[in-house]
């Protein structure tokens, strides 16, 4: 009340902090975090400390939020977002079916090429694929989160063709994409070659004289 005996203008409500909202700021910077630095010095170089310090919070933070081989799985994590955020801007989630099962897979199999040599995607992929083959819990974790959601696309592309009367009805699904995606990834992983859209549309090519039915 003012001194006049009228009750003066009311000071603003000071909300309190949200504190859910705080942590998902804290987790993002952390998973920013872990994705800059494997990029730029590699996962060997890439510590606990060096992912909090860049994040602007204390290492204890990561290890409580992620105790479980800390430095991997916030890198798993980081990973899964930067995934799903290009997926959200990608058009659709499944294979288009146009009927023409070579002008469908094609460019999905260029978007993977692109992705494979995208420096935001090449080293944390690679790390994440090597901690794996040491840490089967992790590899388990990536292969069901990342991997087999993308592989379920192409079966079911296949499958739709094979209900169409162009794909082999005996030819199992899986193994068939396996045709398409493993060439690419021997090849991404062991940098034989490099990563074109003239070799993906080849292996569409190649694989597909091998799926068709035979007129």
């Amino acid at each position: 009340m003012s001194d006049t005996g009228v009750p003066g203008p009311k000071s603003p409500e000071t909300k309190a902090p949200d504190a859910s909202r705080r942590s998902e700021r804290s987790r993002r910077a952390i998973c920013a975090a872990a994705l800059a630095l494997v990029s730029e010095h590699g996962y060997a170089r890439t510590t606990v400390e060096g992912i909090a310090a860049r994040a602007g919070v204390g290492k204890q933070t990561i290890y409580r939020w992620w105790p479980a081989n800390s430095k991997a799985a916030v890198l798993l994590e980081a990973f899964l977002d930067l995934a799903e955020r290009a997926a959200d801007g990608a058009a659709g989630s499944e294979i288009p079916d146009t009927g023409d099962l070579a002008a469908d897979l094609k460019p999905v199999l260029r978007a993977t090429v692109d992705e494979l040599n995208d420096p935001a995607f090449d080293r944390p992929t690679r790390a994440l694929a090597a901690e794996g083959v040491v840490d089967p819990d992790l590899g388990a974790e990536f292969t069901a989160r990342l991997l087999e959601p993308q592989l379920r696309l192409y079966a079911r592309r296949i499958e739709a063709a094979q209900a169409a009367g162009q794909v082999d009805p005996g030819i199992d699904p899986r193994i068939a994409l396996e045709l398409l995606v493993g060439p690419l990834h021997h090849r991404w992983l062991h940098r034989t070659e490099p990563l074109t859209h003239a070799y993906a549309d080849t292996l569409v090519d190649l694989a597909l004289r091998g799926l068709l039915v035979r007129k």
